[in-house]
């Protein structure tokens, strides 16, 4: 018992140490000792909903997985970690099958375990969570995995007090996204078309990249009852204007009715995970360091819009570090429908040269848990691939939120890494 109480003790010169030492882009891009970095940051494969390769697999099982899939592949001593923290949504109790999954794993019974559920940024509230731990100098080491199975455990139906419900706003957050979706497309004069010329990019950009090998370097595979699973199986090659344009509305008695299966996002399963610790401890480790984390945000918008909350988020985390839109290099910005990403696109004045440049999730799909991990994944490989600095992520939230998060590639470049 003493012997874990000392190995979990946070060395005196990792208390109080703070992400960045000021704002602006210099500060942001200065390397100090008590820097948050990220030195693992994959993802599994995503399956389809109710036909993919994880229809069948629950999320327990799929973290389990995952974790033995990273302890191979960084020789990380799990008995190191000191907290993990879980981004899920709409498993049934989450924590205790989230502790198992690390028990089964061979993560030590003392390493503590936790989960957070903020919908569609659960992901990145974990990565949060763990990052502010580490900055508070309660640990020094840690993992946030985002996960989800749509599949087996789809959007419940939210239900609320009648006397809560009878205020028009509390009547609205617990909506359907489809409405939400169909409000912003209506409110905003989102037209079907353009909604289906932004679902076009997703999804030509995303076939793309699944051909070239682009989401190989960011996959880990994983083994799943004797068979091992490393392809995406939700992109759809060869999608056209024409045939998103024939697509009929899923929610024909709302709005406008311009939401379709083809410019909305895909309902999958999967996981995905980071781990952090400090640079000081990273560099005296020798550990690969292939990320900085720098800050976050998150917002609270109008429930009926609950698209736009990147609108919000974004120019808030930007502020609070000191950037400019102009800055960063690559955004990951959530695709849960066309018409809120297409007026927040448009809205924040952002070129789309810069945003999902591997398509989002109108194309690859969105497990709600995982989204807010696997955009920072698929951020820092691109960052990586194209040897460029900045990492900007942001989504929309269910109920009425919006999350937005800053990174900064510290990874060497594919090539020079591969010398």
């Amino acid at each position: 018992m003493l012997a874990a109480a000392l190995r979990t003790r946070v060395p005196p010169t990792m208390r109080n140490v703070s992400t960045h030492s000021g704002k602006g882009l210099s500060a942001v891009l200065q390397k100090n000792p008590g820097d948050v970095v990220i030195t693992f940051a994959k993802r599994t494969a995503m399956g389809r909903n109710k036909k993919g390769q994880f229809k069948d697999t629950p999320v327990d099982e799929m973290m389990q997985a995952l974790f033995k899939a990273t302890f191979e592949t960084t020789k990380l001593d799990p008995a190191k970690l000191e907290d993990i923290c879980v981004g899920t949504c709409h498993p049934p109790s989450p924590m205790y099958s989230s502790r198992a999954a690390a028990l089964a794993s061979g993560i030590p019974q003392d390493v503590p375990i936790s989960t957070v559920n903020r919908l569609c940024s659960s992901g990145l509230m974990a990565i949060r969570n763990i990052a502010h731990a580490i900055q508070s100098g309660e640990i020094s080491l840690g993992m946030a995995v985002g996960v989800e199975n749509m599949t087996l455990n789809p959007r419940p139906t939210p239900s609320i007090a009648e006397s809560v419900d009878k205020y028009p706003q509390a009547h609205d957050c617990i909506q359907p996204m489809g409405w939400t979706s169909e409000m912003v497309a209506h409110t905003y004069k989102v037209s079907r078309q353009k909604q289906d010329e932004y679902a076009l990019i997703s999804h030509t950009r995303a076939a793309k990249a699944m051909t070239s090998g682009v989401f190989s370097e960011e996959i880990i595979p994983v083994e799943i009852r004797g068979t091992v699973i490393s392809v995406d199986d939700t992109i759809r090659p060869g999608v056209t204007m024409e045939m998103l344009s024939g697509l009929k509305p899923v929610f024909q008695d709302w709005g406008d009715a311009a939401t379709t299966a083809g410019n909305a996002s895909g309902i999958g399963d999967g996981a995905a995970l980071c781990i952090l610790t400090t640079r000081e401890r990273a560099e005296k480790e020798n550990m690969e360091i292939i990320g900085k984390w720098v800050g976050s945000a998150v917002v609270g918008v109008e429930p009926r819009y609950m698209g736009i909350g990147p609108i919000a988020a974004i120019p808030k985390v930007l502020t609070q570090v000191g950037l400019t839109k102009d800055d960063i290099d690559v955004y990951e910005i959530n695709e849960a429908f066309a018409s809120q990403f297409a007026y927040c696109v448009e809205e924040l004045g952002i070129s789309m040269d810069k945003i999902n440049p591997n398509g989002g999730a109108i194309s690859v799909t969105h497990p709600l848990g995982m989204t807010g991990v696997r955009q920072v994944v698929t951020g820092l490989a691109e960052l990586r691939r194209t040897d460029k600095k900045l990492l900007c992520t942001s989504m929309c939230v269910g109920s009425g939120m919006g999350a937005a998060g800053i990174f900064v590639n510290e990874a060497r470049p594919l090539l020079e890494a591969k010398l």
